[in-house]
């Protein structure tokens, strides 16, 4: 695996303004991701790690700090920038899914490719669709619309869908939390394959062990911060206390 970051971020911090208070949702936080890694973020409700995951993903940008893309500083883009980014190399697992609800599973997982060079006629976009679909265990469920279709089902064509365009990087907000064990397990060996064959950086957000086993890496995340590293040695996570190069956070208004 190489040790050139695909991903990196220096001293990012990202406040909202909600009424007259001011929530600071990341304080300076500091991630460098190799290519290629399997990576799981960990971290309470309102720890911070969803606003990672967006700014990641370029949905979000930092209010201070730099985000490197591949070695290119996209903290500044806007929203057109991002989208057109986003669309070329990034794949995303929602948690609530985001499936459009009067449209097919077959045409849910087909929509990233009306963006991709890789399967440019209508064909190819319905061969690939497919595919997928069947690699994820719902090739019978392709007409079925999300209302048709169980949690776990949509979860899985979301996963689809993540998956079709064979982007760079893929980003998993709890992609296992509406599977049953056994299917979990064939998703995330799924995952791993294309991890290990095409070098997809995969950064899940979970609190799933099975994730976290699979990782190469773990981070957790507490009040905006970065507070451990992990690292898996003997088959046993060794984590380590992250070092702040900054003061102490602001502490939130109340």
């Amino acid at each position: 695996m190489s040790t050139a970051p695909v991903l990196q971020l220096e001293q990012v911090k990202k406040s909202y303004e909600l009424g007259d208070v001011t929530v600071h949702a990341l304080r300076g936080l500091d991630l460098s991701v190799p290519r290629g890694e399997f990576l799981a973020v960990v971290g309470a409700s309102g720890s911070g790690k969803s606003t990672l995951m967006n700014i990641l993903g370029l949905l979000d940008r930092p209010t201070t700090g730099r985000y490197l893309l591949e070695g290119q500083d996209v903290s500044g883009f806007d929203k057109d920038q991002r989208a057109v980014l986003r669309n070329r190399k990034i794949g995303f697992v929602f948690q609530n899914f985001n499936l459009l609800a009067r449209t097919s599973a077959l045409e849910n997982v087909e929509l990233p490719l009306l963006y991709n060079a890789k399967a440019p006629t209508p064909t190819e976009r319905h061969q690939r669709a497919r595919a997928m679909l069947e690699a994820v265990g719902l090739s019978g469920r392709a007409d079925h619309t999300p209302s048709q279709l169980s949690g776990g089902q949509q979860q899985r064509v979301a996963i689809a869908r993540a998956l079709v365009g064979e982007p760079e990087i893929v980003l998993a907000d709890e992609p296992t939390a509406n599977l049953d064990h056994k299917t979990g397990e064939g998703i995330l060996a799924l995952m791993r394959d294309i991890n290990r064959r095409s070098r997809t950086t995969f950064i899940f957000s979970t609190h799933d062990k099975k994730v976290i086993d699979a990782a190469d890496r773990l981070v957790t995340i507490e009040d905006g911060v970065m507070r451990l590293l992990g690292v898996r040695k003997d088959g046993q996570w060794q984590t380590t206390p992250v070092q702040r190069r900054t003061a102490p956070p602001v502490p939130a208004e109340t």
